[in-house]
């Protein structure tokens, strides 16, 4: 007949003992796992915020920029207008000096149109 193999109490607190062993495991790892999700929860925020306060200074920046050189931009128009206007008057003006001569107009256009010089 077959003994039956009975675990003796050495063995029972061995078995308890590992049984413990693995749940702390188990306790540990699921803690580093929630560890692990809060720092990656943490991180996106840290991102998510670092990116908003570049794009809050970029934007700053691009308007002032912008508007730096709009301001530039007017101010050279409006002298450019200046210049144009000037230049205008000095033409109508240098234009009002110039003595009309019909009859010296009305002969090189006739010796033109002829064919006669």
């Amino acid at each position: 007949m077959a003994k039956s193999v009975q675990p003796g109490a050495g063995q029972l607190d061995q078995d308890a003992h590992r049984q413990a062993l693995l749940e702390n495991l188990l306790k540990v790892e699921a803690e580093a796992a929630a560890l692990a999700d809060e720092a990656q929860v943490e991180v996106s925020r840290r991102i998510d915020e670092a990116e908003r306060q570049n794009r809050a200074r970029y934007e700053e920046q691009y308007n002032r920029e912008a508007t730096a050189h709009e301001a530039s931009y007017q101010k050279e128009i409006t002298g450019v207008k200046a210049s144009y206007r000037e230049e205008i008057e000095a033409y109508r003006e240098s234009l009002s000096r110039i003595t009309m001569d019909k009859s010296r107009f009305s002969a090189l256009m006739t010796a033109l149109l002829t064919g006669e010089t």
